[in-house]
């Protein structure tokens, strides 16, 4: 019996579906990603965030425990369910409801709507995916699924978008150099790599979070006198 070789798994994933979600996870694509600082704007305010070695602190910790590897539960689960229109609205309700903060929830509702009305230009939408009650990674998943784009690469490529994200924010804030932004990608290209496995195998019964000082960032951004992200 001939096993499948690595080449033979590459070429057999749907690659139009593949490229499609690069594209909708590109800077490029409308659904504001670049207003949105998940907390680091205040981490960085309060000196919590200050250079290349803590920004890679502070990206790392939330691949591993927080909202970027909560996220990438639900973009598995809304991939395996993503024809399954009570399950991804039953999925978009707990993502919400596990928001820490008000700009958490905002953060979630706002860039799932946008993707969700950007996305439906090119065609309905899977039942259980409505724009006005949306989470971004519950639609990012369910796009994916409905073409056929494998679980695994899907989750990897959107938290890899959310680290890279959240880099730009600090080169903007800290400030950082663009090769000082390179540096921790690519040192945390092998973490997203192991936790986007670790997500995967991950049951959404099990879902759950430990990053404190991101939260809590979250929750005092509120209020941050000068600031230039929403969140």
């Amino acid at each position: 019996m001939n096993m499948p070789t690595a080449m033979t798994i590459l070429t057999s994933m749907d690659e139009d579906g593949l490229v499609k979600l690069s594209y909708w996870l590109s800077p490029s694509f409308p659904v504001g990603a670049f207003a949105y600082s998940h907390g680091l704007e205040q981490a960085i305010a309060e000196g919590l965030v200050v250079d290349r070695e803590s920004l890679f602190d502070w990206l790392d910790f939330l691949v591993a425990h927080g909202g970027a590897f909560n996220d990438a539960v639900f973009v598995g689960a809304a991939i395996a369910g993503w024809n399954d229109g009570e399950r991804l609205a039953k999925l978009t309700d707990l993502a919400l409801a596990l928001a820490s903060s008000k700009e958490r929830q905002v953060e979630q509702s706002e860039m799932g709507r946008a993707f969700a009305q950007a996305v439906e230009l090119g065609g309905p939408l899977p039942n259980g995916i409505d724009p006005e009650h949306a989470a971004y990674p519950v639609v990012v998943g369910a796009l994916a699924g409905r073409n056929d784009v494998p679980a695994l690469p899907a989750i990897r490529l959107y938290v890899q978008a959310f680290c890279a994200n959240l880099v730009a924010v600090a080169q903007r804030l800290v400030p950082l150099g663009q090769m000082d932004g390179v540096r921790v990608m690519s040192r945390l290209e092998p973490i997203i790599a192991a936790n986007a496995k670790r997500a995967f195998q991950t049951d959404i019964g099990d879902i759950g979070g430990a990053a404190l000082m991101s939260d809590i960032a979250a929750m005092k951004h509120e209020t941050l006198k000068v600031r230039i992200f929403r969140t």
